[in-house]
């Protein structure tokens, strides 16, 4: 019964989804449409974990937040992005709760808070980190927030009876703190530098480190692949601008050093005795 997340597992793994002649018909109406910059409504109202209810905009304060749209009962491909998103979270060196939230929210109105604390206890208990049950949120909702939300980020799925199962595309989606799509990561494995400075612009460098922000400036996202890419002109500008700080401090310091030479001179020749 899980043929049809598998087979868009297989299909729509990367790339923004376009509509294909060979595709089954179950498939047409699936994919990612991007719309970077669009504002998520905060004011969407979901149930949490617990069954109480929430706003979106709970969520959303001062931390950039990573959603991930599946549905609980999925046979297969949800599973694979909440695992690979897993596999990312491990080694970033950030801490959900601490630095960032994700928001997990099904798709399928169907749902309710129990299957939420169900999955939401198997994915803290891998996760391990201390901050977790503060920091990851599984939701439930109505289908017009649903709609909502999904048709905001541009995530397109459809239901099919035969199998009482969605067909749904694969990603992850990275949002500022103020609601704002940022970044689209797609497929199932998702690179943990990529997510690290998604998760580090989507910020504005409110968390991150020094190198973080260097390594921003020489890496721009391609939206077209949702990864992070080496930017040549940005290299060359960051090296040359490294070139003239060294050529100005080597000349500072050898201008310092000769005046240095010259101030001892003078002074040696005060010294001497008048014959």
């Amino acid at each position: 019964m899980g043929w049809v997340s598998g087979l868009i597992g297989l299909t729509l793994v990367v790339g923004s989804v376009r509509a294909q002649t060979t595709r089954p018909a179950v498939l047409k109406d699936v994919g990612i449409d991007q719309k970077l910059d669009a504002q998520v409504a905060l004011d969407l109202p979901f149930r949490d974990e617990a069954g109480a209810p929430v706003r979106l905009g709970d969520y959303f304060h001062d931390k950039p937040v990573i959603l991930t749209l599946v549905y609980y009962r999925c046979p297969m491909l949800c599973t694979l992005v909440l695992d690979g998103l897993l596999r990312s979270l491990k080694p970033l060196g950030f801490a959900a709760g601490r630095d960032f939230q994700i928001v997990t929210v099904s798709f399928d109105p169907r749902e309710g808070p129990e299957l939420a604390k169900a999955k939401k206890s198997t994915y803290l208990q891998r996760y391990g980190q201390a901050d977790a049950a503060t920091g990851w949120h599984f939701l439930t909702g109505d289908e017009d927030a649903i709609r909502k939300l999904t048709d905001a980020v541009g995530f397109r799925y459809t239901y099919d009876e035969k199998t009482d199962q969605f067909a749904h595309a694969s990603a992850i989606m990275v949002l500022t703190p103020a609601g704002k799509v940022s970044k689209y990561f797609y497929g199932i494995d998702y690179s943990t530098k990529d997510l690290r400075l998604g998760l580090v612009e989507a910020s504005e460098n409110r968390i991150g480190t020094r190198a973080d922000e260097l390594m921003l400036l020489c890496f721009h996202y391609d939206p077209t692949t949702g990864k992070y890419g080496l930017a040549v002109t940005r290299v060359l500008r960051v090296l040359g601008a490294l070139t003239v700080l060294g050529l100005g401090s080597f000349m500072l310091f050898a201008n310092r050093r000769s005046r240095r030479r010259r101030a001892a001179a003078d002074a040696a020749q005060t010294k001497e005795p008048v014959g």
